[in-house]
């Protein structure tokens, strides 16, 4: 145990280090650590840690997406809920119906595997697209775009994929069947996150104890989480909505002044730990493939990849020119672009069953891509952010 301390202890002091260099060099914190995460395992130092379906779903993806839905504004995504909820469900089963289709025609691969592929790689990741933007400075509703079609898209996909496996393993027969469980699938997560939120809350209401309240908060994060994974929904969304309740009681007399105060600074900590956590991990991890012998699925899956997140955002913003929700052009070169991929797509590719025929290529090409989407995307986000005025000049 004091073993397993002290590495986690020497994570966080590199976690802290890699902020204060990242700053300073005014480059993306989550590439940092990424890079560090790749030294770290080329000098064989070796972490106690290491990336399975399992932590990432049940460790460090809870807290994320809560943190992230805390503080969205919920009448703000009311408003931009049509364009949202399109880019989040047929956006993603575009981008996934691109990317099977070309890794079925280009590479040859079987069916079920490309469609598994597809769909665990077609969402953005919430964890790394909103650690990108919160560090980058953007504001206003091109944020709220960015982190709200990322927050629901992952949960989308992460349906989906189930729902794919389900197919292949034969649970499911037929449009009406599949789309009821899609169905069901979300709206039970969103459901069972609204309750147990609530529930937390109104205990939390009953204590004058600031530190009572955050524990509640806390419980309502996981628990939602727990409770919707337990009766196979989405735990993703239920997370999702948990957060947006909670938000949406801390600006009332249900929480104590302090406990409002506290809110803030206590989650962005909690996912400060577990982002840096996370992407040192998938830097030991990414050190660990081997990419020489298949760069030529490499390349082929991030252009699938890429192509697919295009044709996702530029017809459906399309699909709102002349109406109130309209995206500027600027703003949709930003979605196409800032669509990062990370942590989920890793959870679910470590999730691919054994008898999946391209079971091992399907891990070794999230990872590349993961890898692309942090690097490529991720270092070349800001620039794009300033040539648009987004955000200032340094």
């Amino acid at each position: 145990m004091s073993f397993e301390l002290s590495r986690l202890g020497l994570l966080l002091f590199i976690s802290a280090l890699v902020a204060m260099l990242t700053r300073r060099l005014r480059m993306p914190y989550t590439v940092g650590l990424v890079a560090a995460g790749m030294l770290l395992y080329l000098f064989h130092v070796h972490l106690a840690l290491h990336l399975s379906r399992e932590l990432i779903f049940f460790v460090f993806l809870p807290p994320l997406v809560f943190e992230a839905a805390l503080f969205i504004s919920w009448r703000g995504l009311k408003t931009e809920l049509p364009l949202v909820a399109l880019l989040a469900t047929l956006g993603v089963l575009v981008a996934a119906a691109v990317t099977a289709i070309g890794m079925r025609y280009a590479l040859n691969w079987d069916w079920g595997s490309a469609v598994v592929f597809g769909v665990l790689i077609a969402a953005t990741d919430p964890v790394s697209v909103i650690a990108t933007f919160k560090e980058a400075g953007v504001r206003g509703r091109l944020r709220l775009l960015i982190e709200a079609e990322s927050l629901l898209n992952d949960g989308t996909a992460a349906v989906a994929f189930v729902t794919a496996l389900g197919v292949l393993a034969g649970a499911h027969h037929g449009v009406v069947s599949i789309t009821g469980m899609l169905l069901l699938t979300m709206a039970g997560g969103a459901l069972t996150g609204a309750a147990i939120a609530a529930g937390f809350m109104l205990l939390a209401g009953r204590t004058p104890d600031y530190l009572v309240e955050l524990t509640f908060t806390t419980l309502a994060a996981y628990g939602s989480f727990f409770a919707a994974e337990y009766l196979h929904l989405s735990g993703v969304l239920a997370a999702l909505t948990a957060g947006l309740v909670v938000g949406n009681f801390r600006s009332s007399a249900l929480i104590t002044d302090t406990g409002r105060q506290a809110l803030e600074p206590f989650w962005e900590y909690a996912a400060f730990i577990a982002n840096s956590l996370i992407f040192l991990l998938i830097g030991a991890q990414v050190a660990q493939q081997h990419f020489g012998g298949v760069w030529l699925p490499v390349i082929a899956a991030i252009a699938l990849v890429t192509l697919g997140r295009a044709v996702a955002i530029y017809p459906i913003c399309a699909m709102f020119f002349f109406s109130r929700l309209k995206v500027k052009r600027q703003h949709q070169h930003v979605l196409f672009w800032g669509g990062l991929r990370g942590a989920l797509a890793l959870a679910l590719a470590l999730a691919v069953p054994q008898e999946i025929p391209q079971h091992d290529a399907i891990i070794t090409l999230t990872f590349a891509v993961v890898a692309f989407s942090i690097f490529a995307q991720g270092l070349t986000i800001s620039p794009l952010l300033r040539s648009f005025g987004e955000i200032e000049r340094k």
